[in-house]
């Protein structure tokens, strides 16, 4: 008779569902589908899947472990996707860092992530070096695939691909549902970076939340390029694909060529880009209605799309439904969604919750707010994180009153239907008055000299803050700072205009495509000088 405890270790693997079993079973469920495409590597499942359990195998072979923290510094790859899975499979702790950091930036994330492993392409192998230099956590480099210097010294180096072994047999690990699969590095934008961890669990919860708000489908061919450093690629597009047995395509750079390119050679379906990209895909001289029939979803998060950019994206590919998604690393990433059919009927608004997801907007005096009433927009979910690494102060005040508080403001209809108004970072406080950021960038997108914008508040004597509009021109174009300034005189209050316009040839944005607000407000405090003059 078998032991209760033989019993219950049976039951548990028997219950199990991580991120290392979603790859295994859907390549029981379809072996020879085309499951992911880079370059000129094509692998259906059960290839990939063998891969998978190879790279896992040869990581434990080094002496890596379950609960180890592995720290990836890489562009998109195959080798990429492909550790994603196999530290999972180890039952390890995946720790992806972006590539742009600077040596002293990727050191303290290095150091604060308490990675005993780090992958590295090659042309990062330096940087990273120099980095973990005096880190006494990091034990294992590992190289990836990728162009470096020829000159580069790999002495202390060991080749991902030579460890990663053939015999296909299945790994098993002593992992559950609940262990922490990653930490993610929020983007530090705002403040410095705080590590989010999320469990198996939580990650397979948000797949499907998106699944089913975003109409995922295995029929599927999407387009991976923006950073999977990044929750949105990651956990909200590679993950959920994956799980449902769909074909992936990566591109290591999301430059405009290289998407429209893909997008026409390998017939996707869909697409997910921040609003910089989708602006430099219909600015692109390639940009091509006939050649994207097969987009038919497009998918448009990370920040908050102008509502111009929406409008031109329907009336230039008309047969592309377009989903406006919103969310945030802390919860996995995807909350919200609103879906095409509802685009015309609710403009900016980013929807309803995920089916996982509870919503709310809490008032600054803590009470909930009527409909349409302005807060701050908080969250409960399954896929919840389970707090910040080692960063207790900043975990208490995330879940604060039993919300997770997400720094956005905005307003939920009667209907439960939200729109973000602006994070709460970025209101700007003028002469005693709030004023939504988002609302004067609204405003500019729709004049047709305008290619990108940021609207941000600087100290004035008079007003505290005074709003001032960075803005990019399209090429050709030439619209004056008055040009502008009449052009929301005329559509927005007074007291909503900008005082001043800078024009830059770009606005600064991270790699996942987000414009940096706090970097425009260091650099051009000092060029603008008590913009706009206070009454008499």
């Amino acid at each position: 008779m078998e032991s209760p405890d033989l019993a219950k270790k049976a039951a548990a693997r028997i219950g199990r569902n991580t991120l290392g079993d979603l790859l295994s079973r859907s390549a029981r469920r379809d072996p020879h589908k085309v499951a992911v495409i880079y370059r000129s590597t094509t692998l259906d499942y059960a290839a990939w899947n063998q891969r998978v359990d190879g790279m896992a195998h040869g990581l434990r072979a080094i002496g890596l472990r379950a609960r180890d923290h592995v720290a990836v510094v890489s562009r998109n790859s195959l080798s990429f996707a492909t550790l994603v899975f196999a530290v999972a499979r180890l039952g390890a702790v995946l720790v992806p860092l972006n590539w742009a950091l600077a040596e002293g930036e990727l050191h303290d994330l290095l150091v604060r992530g308490d990675a005993v492993a780090v992958a590295a392409q090659a042309e990062f192998v330096d940087l990273v070096d120099a980095a973990a230099a005096g880190t006494h956590a990091v034990q294992l480099k590992l190289t990836m695939d990728g162009d470096g210097d020829p000159g580069t010294d790999l002495s202390s180096w060991r080749s991902l691909a030579d460890l990663t072994t053939e015999d296909g047999e299945a790994l098993e690990a002593e992992v559950t549902d609940d262990d922490v699969a990653q930490i993610l590095f929020t983007s530090g934008t705002e403040a410095r970076p705080k590590g989010v961890m999320l469990t198996h669990r939580a990650v397979i919860d948000e797949s499907v939340s998106i699944m089913l708000a975003a109409d995922f489908k295995s029929v599927d061919v999407v387009l991976h390029a923006l950073p999977f450093y990044h929750s949105a690629q990651l956990n909200a597009f590679l993950i959920p694909f994956t799980y449902l047995g769909a074909t992936s395509v990566i591109l290591d750079r999301p430059t405009p060529d290289a998407i429209l390119d893909h997008v026409r050679r390998y017939g996707v379906t869909e697409f997910f880009g921040p609003p910089t990209v989708w602006i430099a895909l219909l600015r692109s001289p390639r940009f091509d209605p006939g050649q994207l029939t097969s987009l038919t979803k497009a998918v448009t998060g990370a920040a908050v799309t102008p509502l111009e950019i929406l409008a031109e994206l329907q009336r230039r590919l008309p047969w592309m439904g377009v989903y406006n998604l919103y969310g945030l690393t802390e919860v996995g990433p995807f909350a919200l969604g609103l879906p095409p059919e509802q685009q015309a009927v609710r403009p900016g608004s980013v929807g309803r919750p995920g089916i996982n997801v509870e919503v709310a907007i809490l008032r600054e005096d803590g009470a909930m707010a009527h409909p349409d009433q302005e807060g701050e927009i908080v969250l409960r979910c399954s896929h919840a994180t389970r707090g910040y690494y080692r960063d207790p102060e900043h975990t208490n005040a995330l879940f604060e009153g039993g919300w997770l508080h997400t720094g956005d403001v905005g307003i939920m209809d009667a209907e439960g239907y939200v729109t973000v108004v602006d994070r709460k970072k970025d209101v700007i406080k003028s002469g005693g008055v709030n004023i939504s950021s988002r609302e004067v960038e609204d405003v500019l997108y729709r004049h047709a000299g305008v290619e990108e914008c940021a609207v941000i508040g600087v100290p004035h004597p008079y007003w505290i803050e005074a709003v001032v509009a960075v803005v990019k021109a399209r090429s050709g174009a030439n619209p004056t700072d008055e040009d502008l300034i009449q052009f929301c005189r005329s559509r927005l209050a007074s007291f909503k205009v900008p005082k001043a316009i800078v024009f830059r040839e770009d606005l600064p944005k991270n790699p996942s495509g987000k414009i940096l607000k706090r970097q425009l407000r260091a650099e051009i405090e000092p060029f603008v000088e008590a913009p706009g003059d206070a009454p008499n």
